[in-house]
């Protein structure tokens, strides 16, 4: 199999037909952030964190679906890339909740993880934010839609790991949210024991049942900016 040859940030390095962006990236050691993105699962391109700059595109394109192709000239982190990054995230902090010191997953999210990465600290843009109740009538997982970034991750894990589809995107705009069934608490005995979609959660919308004051995991978080 021929060997395509694509130049990132100023270096030639090769990667093989089918290979994204995202892939030859991080197998010569660039790291290019993002959220909606994971190993095991379909890329699908909806948190747009990860865009890059293709010389000849017209726009900038989201690395981890777009396949890399013969003398394609990639920059990860030119000034437009990490300008069109930064008020991406802003705008997804301005939707999130202020509830972060509280918040079982604040030292491990990766949102803030990315945010902090960025030197992305208040954001700008005043938005308004989508308050949900938590969902805990199953005794199995529990549900902060309020804390949801429409990654999808869990949706497709659901789905093409656990395959069960309990999960599914609804309505449009700013009112798109993940579902259960015809927008129902999840109260599914299929995720008895299950416990797939909760790791591939980026935020903390989905958590196990615990107890209260439960020590954080991981070291703390400082944002910056």
């Amino acid at each position: 199999m021929d060997k395509i040859i694509v130049t990132i940030n100023g270096t030639k390095v090769s990667g093989s037909e089918g290979m994204t962006i995202l892939d030859a990236a991080r197998e010569n050691g660039i790291d290019i952030p993002t959220l909606c993105y994971r190993l095991e699962l379909s890329p699908i391109g909806a948190c747009r964190i990860c865009v890059v700059e293709v010389e000849s595109s017209r726009t900038l394109v989201g690395s981890c679906h777009t396949p890399i192709t013969q003398g394609m000239v990639i920059h990860t982190h030119s000034p437009k890339v990490i300008e069109t990054r930064k008020a991406i995230v802003e705008l997804l902090l301005a939707s999130h909740p202020d509830s972060c010191l509280v918040c079982d997953k604040a030292n491990l999210c990766e949102l803030r993880m990315i945010a902090a990465d960025l030197e992305v600290g208040l954001p700008r843009f005043r938005l308004q934010k989508n308050y949900y109740p938590i969902e805990d009538v199953s005794p199995y997982i529990v549900r902060d839609l309020s804390k949801c970034v429409l990654c999808r991750r869990c949706v497709r894990a659901c789905s093409e790991i656990a395959e069960q589809n309990v999960f599914g995107i609804a309505y449009r705009g700013f009112d798109s949210k993940v579902v259960v069934d015809f927008d129902q608490p999840i109260d599914q005995n299929v995720c008895q024991d299950c416990n797939v979609c909760i790791p591939f959660c980026p935020t903390g919308a989905l958590s196990k049942p615990g107890r209260i004051g439960k020590e954080k995991e991981g070291k703390p978080l400082i944002i910056t900016g």
